[in-house]
């Protein structure tokens, strides 16, 4: 018979606390051991090796450089041998051309580490890296979510999360375990390439949203076969070229970088995050990769950060080439390495091998900073557990491809879909009627993903999904085929048959006009203006001329400019690049079967040469005509940050504060009341922000400080509270320094605003 012994509740408790005790205990000290334990490991074999050795583990090729071109995927085995084995390097990354499928990955990935650990002398395995920047890039059949400006305008932490995993399961499932993400780079200059790969204009938004999809893809542990070592990238002032172009220079004063661009890095930093990658451009007429300052004092002493550090692509040699900051090659693997890059992502050429050894020997590299250098990256390759296993996992395969992924991606395609526009509500739209799907993204898969889609410019529709759905194969899968005409109109930079397209628009009740932009990745995607292109603008007008209601759709990377078109719109729908699902949450959110609350993650310009953000300072947004005649009218965009229109509508009441002054030891606990007063139930996003009335730095005219998404069912009301604290009124003051001041502030929480004092 068992008996139960019962305690008394007040020894019950002593002895929850003491089991509690020594369960952390435990834990707190296995984890240090075990951390201790590859440290030691991470000694022993540094001591054992090479200079040359060091300096293959601190290189970093493509894999063009061992792959049969002849037989691609295949190995080119004498290749490789020289690679490996010869310059002992440690890292490849990439692809030739395009995607794989998953078993000429796991190919790939065994007879790379067959020769890493049964040839070479040390028996190291390579450290594979690969681009999954919205899911899986470089893989047949992989999951691609939306891009990251589309994740921000969810306002979803929790579904960045769930799609890191999603990504890591499928990267791994290739037999890789690092991932060059996320992108936390700000996005404040529209014109730049590789705004799409950004989650938007706001410090906050941007580094909560890459707080969650890091901690989703490295998991409790980069060792699971569940996970991978994220990149955050690129450190520091990449996105906000003079110029607008790619990998251009920045002219961002240290005060700016400190506000505004270096915050997502620490939360990332204190995230966990294992890697980062370096900005490509300059800074201030500094190339980033020569920048001590940042890269060590910054990077390394300020935030933290203990992980490796690697280099874009080509950019030490670029330090000679393009920058013109080095005479020689070889000065520019001097001047890179001393200010702190730890692995050089050469790709191409072996020479950085030949002279960062000779850099050494010469003393002008201390054999102490590789020795840094290969202990982080060598430390690296344990946690991932290449020494216990480097091969492919038959546990990592199983989670590739799975129907929940897909479910995923669509859920995350809803949520950032964003009502811009719906006049007399003209949207839902009614199942049944006649439609006619025209422009250049009603019929294109490519559109809908942008870069990074199993090519690098994401331009490749043939290597997509067979069931992937175009805007057009949505509105017909749901409208009927019969109720449903296309006609192209315009491509994305020149016409085609607008007359035709006009034509068409004769027999249709509504016309759904897809417009934006085709993908592109990097460089090619520079332009010259952000106006949208004017065949598209025409093709709109044209449209409009037939007395039809025409829907806009936007499928695009950065806002492209239409004031000119946008009042003859009934409606607007803001898609940004929505991944794989797109097309069918596009047409879900136009057919009413989901409820749009997306919210812009940026400030939509009106004018191309107006560019503002929402957190602009109160002089940006006045015009002094005379000394006597001043007005506010000046921040005028064509839609806010924030923004966004649901079938329902929310009304806010009652904001209160649970005090009216705040200590530098205290909470600020703030409640707002929220009522879904339509007929439809939704989620809606109530964000906070807070404004400093006067401060020793000019404050801005209101700062996000929280944000929380709720669902109310119609006719439902919740209390929703947020709390603050001091370090959310905070600002980067003129001695560089990270400060609180005394004095009067308010927050608001839609058109609510309530003040407080902080002492």
């Amino acid at each position: 018979m068992n008996r139960v012994i019962r305690f008394p509740k007040r020894y019950t408790m002593k002895i929850q606390f003491q089991y509690f005790f020594i369960f952390s205990f435990v834990f707190i000290t296995s984890f240090s051991f075990a951390q201790t334990d590859v440290d030691a490991k991470v000694e022993r074999l540094l001591s054992t090796m090479t200079l040359e050795e060091k300096v293959g583990q601190m290189t970093q090729l493509t894999l063009d450089k061992i792959i049969d071109t002849k037989n691609e995927p295949a190995i080119d085995k004498a290749k490789i041998h020289d690679i490996l084995v010869e310059h002992h390097v440690g890292s490849i990354l990439n692809v030739t051309s395009h995607a794989y499928t998953p078993k000429e990955w796991q190919t790939l990935i065994t007879g790379i580490q067959d020769v890493a650990t049964k040839e070479t002398r040390l028996k190291i395995p390579v450290l594979y890296g690969i681009d999954a920047i919205h899911g899986v890039t470089y893989t047949l059949g992989s999951t691609l979510f939306p891009q990251n400006i589309a994740m921000a305008a969810t306002r979803n932490p929790e579904l960045a999360f769930k799609c890191g995993e999603v990504t890591a399961k499928e990267v791994r499932a290739s037999g890789i375990r690092w991932n060059f993400a996320p992108v936390l780079d700000l996005a404040r200059q529209p014109l730049w390439a590789r705004f799409g790969e950004t989650y938007g204009e706001d410090v906050y938004l941007d580094g909560i949203m890459g707080e969650g999809i890091i901690k989703g893809m490295q998991g409790s542990s980069v060792a699971n076969p569940t996970s991978v070592a994220a990149c955050m990238k690129h450190f520091i002032g990449y996105s906000f070229p003079f110029s607008g172009k790619d990998r251009t220079p920045s002219y961002i004063p240290e005060i700016m970088l400190r506000e505004y661009f270096l915050p997502p890095f620490k939360k990332a930093v204190d995230a966990g995050a294992k890697t980062i990658m370096i900005n490509s451009a300059e800074i201030n007429g500094l190339p980033m990769h020569a920048n001590k300052y940042l890269l060590t004092d910054v990077l390394r002493n300020e935030l933290g950060f203990t992980g490796v550090v690697v280099s874009d692509w080509e950019d030490i040699i670029r330090l000679y080439t393009r920058h013109k900051i080095a005479s020689t090659p070889k000065e520019a693997v001097r001047i890179a390495i001393n200010a702190g890059i730890d692995m050089s992502m050469t790709p191409y050429d072996l020479n950085f091998c030949t002279y960062l050894v000779e850099l050494v020997k010469e003393g002008q590299v201390s054999e102490a900073r590789i020795n840094e250098a290969v202990k982080r990256i060598l430390k690296l390759k344990y946690e991932l557990g290449l020494f216990d296993n480097p091969y492919p996992e038959p546990a990592a395969a199983k989670n590739f491809g799975l129907p929940e992924y897909r479910k995923l991606a669509l859920e995350a395609a809803h949520e950032a879909i964003t009502l811009a526009k719906n006049e007399n509500k003209i949207l839902p739209l009614s199942k049944g009627k006649k439609v006619l799907v025209t422009g250049p993204g009603a019929n294109s898969i490519t559109c809908l993903n942008g870069s990074w889609s199993y090519t690098w410019q994401g331009i490749r529709p043939e290597f997509f999904p067979k069931d992937a759905r175009s805007i057009l194969a949505a509105i017909k899968s749901k409208n009927g085929d019969a109720n449903v005409s296309y006609a192209e109109g315009s491509g994305f930079d020149k016409e085609i048959n607008i007359a035709k397209a006009v034509e068409a628009a004769k027999a249709v009740d509504y016309i759904v006009l897809c417009l934006g932009e085709e993908a592109y990745a990097e460089t090619p995607g520079d332009i010259d203006e952000l106006d949208l292109p004017i065949v598209q603008q025409n093709l709109a007008t044209a449209l409009y001329a037939t007395g039809k209601p025409v829907i806009l759709v936007f499928t695009e990377g950065r806002p492209r400019v239409f004031r000119n078109i946008e009042p003859g719109a009934k409606g607007v729908v803001l898609a940004y690049l929505p991944g794989i699902e797109g097309g069918t949450a596009i047409a879900d959110v136009l057919f009413g079967d989901y409820n749009p609350d997306g919210k812009l993650p940026f400030t939509y310009p009106r004018f191309a040469g107006d560019i503002k953000f929402y957190d602009h300072k109160l002089s940006e947004a006045l015009n002094e005509y005379w000394p006597w005649s001043v007005d506010t009218l000046a921040y005028n965009p064509q839609y806010a940050f924030g923004h966004g229109l649901s079938y329902t509508s929310f009304e806010y009441s009652n904001l209160r504060l649970n005090t009216k002054t705040l200590t530098s030891n205290e909470k600020l606990k703030v409640f707002v009341d929220v009522k879904n007063t339509g007929q439809k139930s939704g989620k809606i996003t109530v964000e906070l922000y807070t404004h400093d009335f006067y401060a020793s730095i000019t404050p801005s005219v209101r700062r996000l400080r929280k944000f929380k998404k709720i669902y109310l069912e119609a006719g439902k009301q919740q209390t929703v509270e947020f709390e603050i604290s001091k370090d959310d009124l905070s600002f980067v003051g003129n001695d560089l320094k990270t400060i609180t001041e005394a004095g009067d502030f308010e927050v608001i929480v839609e058109n609510l605003k309530a003040g407080f004092t902080y002492k």
